[in-house]
C-alpha cells in the first residue's frame, strides 16, 4: 500500500516542478522527468536458454536393497543404525527360528537316504558281477541312488541360503548385509517376530551411494527444451554455494500421476557421500541459445497479465511498450519480444511513469 502512495507523490512532485518552472522566464532546456528518470541503450544478442527443475536425490533402485528375511522367527540382535556404513556379507544380526530346525532335519534325512542308497548300489554291483541281478534291476537302484544324492544336495544348499552350516546344530540364523553401502532405515528391533511370506516391513534398507541419482520434475509443456546429454548443474539444499554438474542421462516415458510430471534424471558421482537420499535440490539445464535482449530487472513492469517497459522515444518523452519475457532473473531480464536493439529501456523511474500515465 505504501508503493503507490510514494509513486503518486513522486509523480505530484514532478508536475508541480513542472509548473514552477514553466513561470520562469528562458527556454527550458529538460523537462522535469529527466531528472528522475534514467534510460540505458539495449542491444540484442545471443543469450544460452535455461530450465529451472524442481529435484530429489535418490538412491539408484540397482543399488538398493530391502532386507527380508528368509525364514520366520524371532529378532534376536540387530547391530546396525541409519547412517551406518556396512560391507557386504557382513553380519548385521540375528534370527532365531523353528525352520532352522526343519531344515536341518530334511538335511540328515536326506543325508540317510543318500548312504542307504549307495549301500544297495555296491551290493547290486556285486551282484551284478556274479550274474545274480539283472541289468535293469541294477539300473534302477543307480538311478535311486541318483535322486537320493540329488535331494541330499537341495537339502545342503537350502541350509547354506539360510547361513547355516551343515555341521552346525545352532537353530540361530545370521542375517548379513547383501551388498556393501549405508544404512538407510531400520524397521525391526530385539525381540520383534519376522514372517519370511507376509512381512510388510525391510528388516532394514542398504543403498550403495557412490554414484547417486537427481530426479528433475518436468512438466510436459516443457519436454521440448530438454534432452538425453544436456548439460545440467545442481544446487542441493544444505550445501551453499556448492555447484556440481552433470549431463541428462535418462528422461521418463510416462506421466507420473502424482506430479503430471515427467522424471529427468542425471547421475552424479559421490565418493565423499555428501549427497544423501531424500535431499531437496534444483535443476539447472542449459539448452540452446536464444536471440533476446537483456534488460535490466528493473524496467519490466507486470501489471496483471500485462508486461512492459517504458521507451524513451525523445529526450523526455516516453512511450509504454508491452514485451514478451523469455526468462526472469534476479538483476537482468531476457525479453524476446517487443523490443528493438538500439533503444532505450527506463531502468529507473518506470513505476513514476506508470502512475503518471494512470492519471
Amino acid at each position: 500500500m505504501k508503493k503507490p502512495t510514494l509513486s503518486v507523490a513522486l509523480a505530484a512532485l514532478v508536475f508541480w516542478s513542472a509548473g514552477c518552472r514553466s513561470n520562469e522566464t528562458g527556454p527550458a532546456t529538460a523537462t522535469p522527468l529527466q531528472h528522475v528518470v534514467e534510460t540505458v541503450m539495449i542491444h540484442r544478442g545471443q543469450v544460452a536458454g535455461q530450465l529451472t527443475l524442481p529435484a530429489r536425490v535418490a538412491a539408484s533402485p540397482t543399488e538398493l536393497v530391502h532386507i527380508y528375511p528368509l525364514i520366520s522367527g524371532r529378532v534376536l540382535s540387530l547391530r546396525i543404525l541409519p547412517g551406518q556404513e556396512v560391507h557386504k556379507g557382513e553380519a548385521i544380526g540375528t534370527l532365531q527360528s523353528s525352520e532352522a530346525g526343519e531344515a536341518r532335519s530334511d538335511y540328515e534325512k536326506a543325508k540317510i537316504e543318500a548312504d542307504r542308497a549307495d549301500l544297495q548300489l555296491n551290493r547290486a554291483k556285486e551282484l551284478l558281477a556274479h550274474d545274480v541281478m539283472a541289468q535293469r534291476d541294477y539300473d534302477d537302484l543307480k538311478a535311486l541312488d541318483a535322486a537320493d544324492h540329488s535331494e541330499l544336495e537341495r537339502a545342503q544348499q537350502a541350509l547354506h541360503v539360510l547361513g547355516f552350516d551343515e555341521n552346525a546344530t545352532s537353530d540361530i540364523v545370521p542375517i548379513t548385509a547383501p551388498i556393501s553401502g549405508v544404512v538407510l532405515d531400520v524397521g525391526t528391533g530385539p525381540g520383534e517376530l519376522q514372517r519370511s511370506l507376509d512381512n510388510a516391513t525391510a528388516i532394514a534398507t542398504i543403498a550403495n551411494i557412490d554414484s547417486i541419482w537427481v530426479v528433475g520434475d518436468l512438466y510436459p509443456r516443457d519436454q521440448s527444451e530438454v534432452r538425453v546429454g544436456q548439460l545440467a548443474a545442481i544446487t542441493v539444499n544444505g550445501y551453499p554455494g556448492m555447484t556440481l554438474h552433470g549431463a541428462v542421462d535418462n528422461i521418463s516415458d510416462a506421466v507420473d500421476p502424482g506430479t503430471l510430471t515427467l522424471k529427468v534424471r542425471v547421475v552424479l558421482k559421490n565418493p565423499q557421500h555428501r549427497l544423501k537420499p531424500d535431499m531437496y535440490a534444483t535443476m539447472t539445464l542449459t539448452g540452446s541459445r536464444q536471440n533476446v535482449i537483456a534488460v535490466p530487472a528493473t524496467a519490466v513492469i507486470q501489471n496483471g497479465r500485462e508486461t512492459f517497459v517504458f521507451i524513451q522515444t525523445a529526450p523526455g518523452k516516453y512511450e509504454r511498450r508491452n514485451v514478451v519475457v523469455a526468462n526472469i532473473g534476479t538483476e537482468t531480464d531476457e525479453v524476446a519480444q517487443g523490443l528493438d536493439d538500439g533503444e532505450r529501456v527506463v531502468i529507473q523511474g518506470a513505476e513514476l511513469l506508470r502512475e503518471a500515465e494512470d492519471q
